[in-house]
């Protein structure tokens, strides 16, 4: 029989990539998950088994872990906040025990390339990386730690800041990092590492650093980012007054990655970033037509974004909130105040149709109604750190339950019944756009388009009284052209959604 993998943070960017791969490769894969509804809409959900759990749980991990051979641990916060060291310390203490206990025989970590200084120098998120492999290496499981730092690929957190900040700036004033010499790594070469860690000796319980061909500067990524995209070469005056902090505000305002994101992207390259040695390839040689080089890697990752075929993205990590949070679907509600917005069309148009029109909402589509207050509100929520619009789409047409649109979070989605997206823009409270779509006896559908708003103390109620007049200008009108879309463009003829 087959080996069993155990991949966590299979909804991330690298985890949601790195399954399928191991699938191809013969092995068998169990999931942990603690949303399973964000899994089953992958294309190999059929194809894995579904542990549901949370990864701070001891007894869920065990659970998980029971049985396999090979546990990959993929859990990463990129959040803020004193607490981040212990609680990610915690997490891999958690794993590493479970994992010993399991008689799991191989553990593969994908970490980050920390700069050659003292532990205590390093950023929280760089050095939290750091005690984490610690943790997992002094397990008693051999464990493999990969440590990378830029990582190339279409969706990546590392390539839509270096995307946007290319191709929306021609001239610009950079921080100093910008001059940091930095090694990185195409996606695909990542997920290779982590398929054929597998196959490691036991005896191999150690870091590798994994690079690309090529040491670069971030400006170099830039110029050589720009010459493979078409674009003018740019004009960089790096200056050494931006503080990391400042630094991700002029990132979060530039590129879809909010504040709180760019922040430690930022962090790890204020460091020199580059492999002390390529060792690892004693273990896994290179492939035959060798490391991808920084050009072809963004030249695949362009390609897969001009076709639509971005299978993760950074957004993709993001939780549609906490377990304990309520939805607006609970039964007789008890969390408070809810203040709704319901609009109802009725259609001669199909369920079908009218469900492709509310799957393809947001992104470079619109939302059909408002445009400018639309961009109004994502501009706002970029000032105060929020998401905005930016974020975009996975997919132009079609979406996964924890997808990202925009400054949602696709929270539910029952094909062709409902779509449920949570707000994720800086807001006192909690918000959700909700969609629901009824056949009707006589033919023809009934849409109901509810916006729901739970608000946080007195500010909560505040702010929903303030934006409620806007509401009259931007919901009865995406009702009626949602509906409309669906009249003109059936199935059966190309659509012209107007953004």
């Amino acid at each position: 029989m087959s080996r069993l993998c155990l991949v966590t943070g299979a909804t991330g960017y690298v985890g949601g990539r790195l399954v399928p791969r191991l699938l191809d490769a013969g092995f068998r894969v169990r999931v942990l998950a603690r949303h399973p509804e964000r899994v089953r809409d992958r294309p190999w959900a059929a194809d894995v088994e579904v542990v549901v759990g949370d990864a701070a749980d001891p007894d869920s991990v065990r659970q998980a872990l029971n049985g396999v051979d090979v546990g990959y641990y993929l859990l990463h916060s990129l959040q803020e906040g004193a607490e981040l060291e212990s609680e990610e310390s915690r997490l891999a203490t958690i794993f590493a025990e479970a994992a010993h206990a399991e008689h799991v025989k191989r553990l593969v970590y994908l970490g980050g390339l920390a700069p050659a200084i003292p532990l205590s120098s390093m950023s929280r998120h760089m050095r939290s990386r750091a005690q984490v492999g610690e943790i997992l290496r002094a397990s008693g499981v051999p464990t493999c730690e990969f440590r990378a730092a830029v990582v190339i690929g279409s969706g990546s957190a590392s390539f839509e800041m270096l995307r946007y900040l290319t191709e929306r700036l021609p001239a610009m004033i950079c921080p100093r990092w910008v001059r940091q010499k930095t090694q990185p790594i195409a996606i695909r070469d990542v997920l290779r590492y982590l398929v054929l860690a597998a196959d490691l000796p036991p005896e191999v319980n150690r870091t590798f650093d994994i690079g690309g061909p090529e040491v670069m500067t971030y400006q170099g990524m830039m110029q050589r980012y720009a010459a493979v995209a078409g674009l003018p070469r740019r004009i960089i005056l790096p200056i050494n007054l931006l503080s990391p902090g400042l630094s991700s505000h002029w990132v979060g305002l530039v590129t879809p990655v909010p504040n709180r994101l760019a922040r430690p992207l930022v962090e790890s390259l204020r460091h020199p970033s580059v492999c002390a040695n390529h060792d690892v390839a004693d273990y896994i040689p290179d492939p035959p037509d060798g490391l991808l080089s920084f050009d072809s890697a963004v030249e695949f990752a362009l390609t897969r974004i001009r076709d639509a075929e971005v299978t993760t993205r950074w957004s993709s990590a993001s939780t549609p909130g906490a377990p304990s949070d309520p939805l607006p679907s609970d039964p007789d509600w008890s969390g408070g105040s809810l203040y709704t917005d319901i609009r109802t069309v009725d259609t001669p148009a199909a369920p079908a149709d009218v469900w492709r029109a509310v799957e393809g909402i947001g992104g470079e589509h619109g939302y059909y109604s408002a445009t400018f207050l639309w961009k109004v509100r994502g501009f706002l929520d970029r000032l105060v750190g929020g998401v905005g619009l930016r974020r975009g789409r996975r997919h132009p047409d079609l979406l996964f339950v924890g997808d990202a649109v925009d400054f949602w979070r696709v929270e539910e989605r029952e094909p062709p019944r409902l779509l449920r997206l949570r707000a994720e823009m800086r807001m006192p409270g909690l918000a959700w756009l909700e969609f629901t779509i009824e056949p009707l006896p006589d033919g023809g559908s009934r849409l109901i388009q509810r916006a729901v708003f739970h608000p946080r103390g007195l500010t909560g109620h505040a702010y929903w009284w303030s934006v409620a007049p806007f509401h009259r200008f931007v919901f009865p009108g995406m009702a009626s052209h949602l509906a409309r879309e669906a009249e003109q463009h059936p199935a059966d003829t190309p659509s012209h959604r107007a953004a």
